[in-house]
């Protein structure tokens, strides 16, 4: 029952195949490998939690960046924009062919970014970096292109944050549950 506990929570901590390895490692007396895995997770979570307090300020920075009086040298190459957010102009056509940051072409089908394209892929960059995987961007892009921008976001990021802190939470739970799973195994108190 007790290892059943931590496993439940363990699993929504860090995922069921993190969360059978912990487990297994707590049967096995393997004390150093599984407060490795726990340690591992954590550090997972802290992560992701930094890079979304990253994302939360850029996306508010991105957001309210004002974007009228926009002249066509204003525009921005693939090669430019890649180099300006540091990445691959693979990953910008890529997010170009899931409809979330799209370019015009020019007459010889050349990418240029507007403005207000480049801002959408500073978005989409921030919030995959958040974790946010292209799925439910496809949804979230085109809204942010009809409402209002920051609120959006900040919600989207606010989700994430909540997510976040319900694995954390979960995880110390089934830190706990796993304390007295342990007990059971090596025959001690806690002590």
């Amino acid at each position: 029952m007790r290892s059943a506990l931590a496993y439940q929570a363990l699993s929504a901590g860090a995922g069921p195949p993190e969360a059978r390895k912990i487990i297994r490692a707590a049967h096995e007396s393997a004390v150093p490998a599984m407060l490795a895995l726990l340690d591992a997770a954590h550090a997972r979570l802290d992560t992701e939690r930094t890079e979304l307090r990253q994302a939360k300020r850029a996306a508010e920075a991105i957001s309210d960046e004002p974007i009228e009086d926009v002249r066509p040298a204003d525009s921005m190459s693939i090669s430019e924009l890649a180099a300006a957010l540091g990445v691959r102009p693979s990953t910008l056509r890529h997010w170009d062919a899931e409809g979330l940051a799209i370019p015009d072409r020019d007459s010889t089908g050349t990418r240029r970014y507007t403005p207000a394209q480049v801002r959408d892929a500073r978005i989409v960059h921030q919030l995959r970096k958040a974790g946010y995987r292209i799925e439910p961007l496809r949804t979230l892009m085109p809204e942010l292109r009809r409402t209002r921008r920051a609120e959006e976001v900040i919600a989207a990021l606010a989700a994430r944050d909540a997510s976040i802190e319900a694995r954390s939470r979960a995880l110390l739970d089934g830190a706990a549950a796993l304390s007295s799973v342990l007990s059971l195994v090596t025959g001690n108190s806690g002590s």
